[in-house]
């Protein structure tokens, strides 16, 4: 049988508070991250994202250091880490996971060698390493809009293969030029805060964000176990998703199978979301196929928008907050079903016993990650 792996300590650095308790707390007020941006920089017309103040970053950075060069999504990165490393101590056997889409790809606006290396994943993952310190080589999870949530699964594994006792996984992304102009191109951005599976929706909010977790080996001061796991890829197209829901299906079947569940045990679905047609219908397609109709679900990123590769990891760092204090919180911006299969999305924030719920995510390629967590009790 293979060893229980437990997150104990998790933080996150998003437009809605650079802790845990502030981001809960702005949720279940309803706030939103999502405002109308004016910046050339990045877009010649106005756009709404989600967008953390580099004012504040700086600031909450300069409390912890004042020594080095790094860019914003490293301050970001490093700031979500630094309350939990303290946790364990760092040795051989503590691995370091992190997880992006894009990194620093706007250093590549310049044509240096010094910014052409400071664009490469492994770079990043390097300065973020150095700066705690850790003694193991960084592992790179970069798996387009489902790498946040499977950097759990692969540091579970790790874990459960007995290479490592514990693994930190950081995951971030920033909103850029490079991000703005992509979804921009596939006409998937909305004019105002996004609203999943609604049937008035207009497409994708983007956003930022960083988020960090401490997997672990050791039950003591662990708040959730993760159960089960899977990531299937149905190779459907380059971008678009499965018109079937094929790969998250299996994604969630594998992951039941190994926690040793039914679709009955999971009280809740943090969902992927993203407010485009295909999206929510493949994800609503999906759940109905395997018995989740009727199991409250939400997406949120109608408070922080799609953070990209920081997706998955913070929605996991809610949806721990939700089955501990037994608060389903609101799908914000849902309005009126706009997905031809009845899903049961959570209208309004509510207090429910919740012991178990699942994440998903589905991302570009084709790519479908789900992971299980039950409370401790």
């Amino acid at each position: 049988m293979l060893k229980k792996v437990y997150i104990s300590n998790v933080n996150c650095i998003t437009p809605l508070g650079f802790d845990v308790q502030t981001n809960i707390d702005n949720i279940t007020k309803g706030i939103t991250g999502i405002q109308k941006h004016e910046d050339k920089s990045l877009m010649k017309d106005s756009f709404c994202a989600s967008i953390v103040n580099e004012n504040d970053v700086d600031e909450a950075f300069a409390k912890v250091t004042s020594e080095g060069k790094f860019t914003k999504l490293e301050k970001m990165m490093i700031l979500a880490l630094f309350p939990i490393v303290n946790e364990v101590e760092i040795t051989d056997k503590t691995a370091f996971l992190l997880s992006t889409t894009k990194g620093n790809i706007e250093a590549l606006k310049n044509k240096s060698d010094e910014s052409i290396e400071g664009a490469q994943l492994g770079i990043l993952a390097k300065k973020v390493a150095n700066f705690f310190g850790f003694k193991t080589q960084p592992i790179v999870v970069s798996n387009a809009c489902v790498s946040g949530v499977l950097a759990i699964s692969v540091a579970k594994r790790l874990i459960q293969s007995e290479m490592y006792n514990d693994a930190f996984v950081v995951a971030g992304d920033i909103v850029s030029e490079f991000v703005l102009s992509g979804f921009n191109s596939f006409q998937a951005m909305s004019n105002e805060p996004c609203r999943p599976y609604s049937k008035n929706r207009t497409g994708v909010s983007l956003g930022e964000a960083t988020a960090a977790v401490l997997v672990t080996s050791n039950k003591e001061n662990a708040k959730v176990v993760i159960l089960g796991d899977g990531s299937i890829n149905d190779a459907n197209h380059i971008s678009g998703p499965s018109r079937t829901g094929e790969g998250l299906v299996r994604s969630i079947e594998s992951a039941m199978k190994e926690a040793n569940i039914d679709s009955n045990s999971i009280n809740y679905i943090s969902a992927h979301g993203t407010a485009t047609p295909f999206n929510d219908e493949m994800e609503a397609i999906a759940f109905s196929r395997i018995g989740l109709e009727n199991t409250p679900v939400n997406s949120l990123k109608g408070y922080y928008g799609h953070t990209l590769g920081a997706s998955g990891l913070l929605e996991v760092v809610i949806g721990i907050q939700s089955l501990l204090h037994n608060k389903l919180f609101a799908s914000l911006g849902f309005d009126e079903m706009g997905v031809s299969k009845p899903i049961n999305i959570i209208e309004k924030t509510e207090n429910k016993e919740l012991n178990c719920f699942l994440k998903t995510a589905s991302g570009f390629g084709g790519c479908n990650t789900a992971v299980i967590f039950e409370k401790i009790k």
